[in-house]
């Protein structure tokens, strides 16, 4: 894997360095998102917590697409018991990921479209944020689906605007694209304002964290944080021209 040609690869590589050992980061993950999973994106806890109605318990096997340093599937396993897997193109993040999985779990390092794992595999298969790095879209919604058990459910969050560009509306996504091609009918909810009001609450959590971050010699990542939010500061009718952010569920018959 020639990791130098990944996008934002030494970008990520850094942040799980740093998110192991900021205090000022993790205080900044409690109040931005209510709690602290390593989020470098728009998932706070309701959204996370959107995901367990479709965990039947310890004997469902969930994969995490993109699973960065597995704090989100540990999450899911404490409140369900349910066995968790996921991979991660960042060494650094399946490291952490690792130190203190359980026995039952799987995390390995890996690219979209290039990693594999048995058919009818996993019970519940999640993406937060990650599906759109897929070199093929089409594909990889494909490849997912063949993973899936019968009865499991595919649950990603998709944002537009930034990486994706932006589209007419829920139906007209690359991703929505990718399912009508495969024949696979699905489910969406538009979380836009949603995700509006998260910024904002994002934004205020890193300014009343700002002298923590600099005493750790962190100003780096603060900036970053100013800088994803800065969108939320011309107003949320501005913010919905650029950008829109959907919950896409698939119930595999």
């Amino acid at each position: 894997m020639d990791k130098s040609n990944l996008l934002f690869y030494d970008a990520y590589e850094n942040f799980y360095l740093m998110v192991g050992k900021s205090k000022a980061f993790k205080a900044f993950c409690k109040d931005a998102f209510g709690e602290d999973l390593s989020q470098d994106g728009f998932s706070d806890i309701d959204q996370v917590n959107m995901i367990l109605p479709f965990i039947a318990g310890p004997s469902s096997r969930v994969l995490d697409v993109g699973c960065g340093n597995g704090k989100m599937l540990k999450y899911l396993k404490e409140k369900s018991g349910c066995c968790i897997c996921g991979f991660d193109y960042s060494v650094n993040a399946i490291e952490n990921a690792k130190r203190d999985a359980g026995a039952d779990s799987d995390f390995r390092v890996g690219i979209i479209g290039e990693v594999t794992y048995p058919e009818e595999y996993f019970d519940l298969i999640t993406s937060m944020d990650t599906v759109y790095f897929a070199q093929d879209m089409t594909s990889f919604v494909g490849q997912m689906m063949r993973w899936l058990k019968n009865g499991g459910v595919l649950f990603v969050a998709y944002q537009e605007g930034d990486v994706m560009p932006k589209t007419q509306n829920e139906h007209t996504t690359v991703l929505a694209e990718a399912f009508r091609s495969n024949g696979i009918e699905y489910e969406v909810t538009d979380i836009t304002k949603q995700t509006y009001e998260l910024l904002l609450k994002k934004r205020n959590a890193a300014i009343s964290h700002r002298d923590e971050f600099a005493e750790e010699g962190n100003d780096e990542w603060f900036d970053m944080l100013m800088l994803q939010t800065e969108c939320v500061t011309r107003g949320y009718d501005q913010y919905a021209s650029e950008m829109s952010r959907y919950i896409y569920t698939v119930h595999k018959a």
